[in-house]
């Protein structure tokens, strides 16, 4: 028996279902990417029967209005969750005025927020407690290092001082609501969602590409206390493990072109295990970028940024396993609901 889905979001403004609101929906963008911060977009019908006299709807501010929670479902799955921040009016020729309600989630908090400041003798999961308690939000950190001398934060957002550390142990960081999630790449995938093309998968292109590969990665660092030279070269080795039965890049790379190695100079490490992580961190951010694909697919709440998508049909080399690294849920009353998405993995199938 097939499975019904939704044709329509549901709109909740300040915890409440919105159904007069959502059918007004003309157009409706959701944005996440790996760096964290979702954003919505969601343009409204402003024009109608209001008591006994035909005029605006939302311009008295009533139910849309800055700072009010607004939240995005498909059937029971919430697909994004946040704060008005932004009122934009359409005034078009041959039609009716428009209302753009823009939002965005919970790390709008740390993207409004800059600072100077540094952090003495702690971890990366120490100081992103700090900044979680400083906004008063859920920690849900599970990152792991040792500890760092100091941390600095040179006018920075608190978000892009997040963004800025979690690249640096190989991190996402996300909100669900008023919990702020750090966690390792290598761990935040769930199940996979399998997407048969021509089924789920509505299309899909993929490149595989030389270009951005390298077979070695080497960064240079200083040991202040025993005043000694740093230096930790990672390869093909720190990302074998994401592989699995496809030909890697690198591999690919080496036997195609040879050895192409690189030195990163902007990374100032300061002890054996910081050299290592950032050496490792620029390697597999680099080696999970030779398949890249764009596909577009029906909409379900489990496509988001970090599931793992099994595409099928596809042929050998291109049906497998991908990490979803960016998603657009999208609506509008040509196209329905559909749901863009860019993924990424590190090799290729076999012929």
């Amino acid at each position: 028996m097939p499975t019904l889905k939704a044709a329509r979001p549901t709109i909740l403004v300040a915890g409440d279902e919105k159904p007069a609101l959502a059918e007004r929906l003309l157009s409706l963008v959701v944005h996440e990417t790996q760096s964290g911060l979702f954003s919505c977009e969601a343009v409204f019908g402003n024009w109608g029967t209001v008591g006994d006299q035909i005029g605006f709807l939302y311009f008295d501010r009533k139910l849309l209005d800055f700072g009010k929670p607004f939240a995005i479902a498909i059937g029971a799955d919430t697909i994004f969750e946040g704060r008005i921040s932004g009122l934009e009016a359409h005034f078009l020729p041959e039609r009716p005025p428009e209302l753009a309600v823009l939002a965005e989630d919970r790390l709008q908090d740390l993207r409004m927020t800059r600072r100077t400041r540094t952090f003495a003798n702690v971890t990366d999961a120490d100081m992103m407690q700090t900044v979680a308690a400083d906004h008063g939000l859920t920690p849900a950190i599970t990152v792991t290092g040792p500890p760092h001398k100091v941390l600095a934060q040179v006018n920075q957002s608190d978000l892009a001082f997040l963004r800025e550390r979690a690249r640096t142990i190989d991190a996402e960081l996300w909100m669900s609501g008023r919990t702020l999630h750090v966690m390792p790449r290598s761990t935040r995938s769930g199940s996979p969602l399998r997407l048969a093309f021509a089924r789920e998968l509505r299309s899909f292109s993929a490149l595989s590409d030389l270009a951005g590969q390298r077979s070695s990665i080497s960064v240079s660092g200083w040991n202040v206390s025993s005043k000694s030279a740093l230096t930790h070269v990672a390869d093909e080795s720190a990302v074998s493990g994401e592989v699995g039965g496809d030909t890697s890049g690198v591999s690919i790379l080496k036997s195609a072109l040879g050895e192409r190695k690189e030195a990163v100079v902007h990374s100032v490490p300061l002890d054996g295990a910081e050299t290592q992580a950032h050496a490792e961190a620029y390697f597999k951010s680099m080696a999970r970028r030779f398949v890249t694909g764009r596909g577009v697919a029906e909409t379900d709440a489990r496509l988001h940024v970090g599931a793992s998508a099994q595409l099928d049909g596809l042929g050998p080399l291109f049906s497998g396993k991908y990490y979803v690294v960016e998603v657009r849920h999208l609506f509008d009353g040509a196209d329905g609901l559909r749901t863009e998405f860019t993924a990424e993995r590190p090799g290729i199938g076999r012929a």
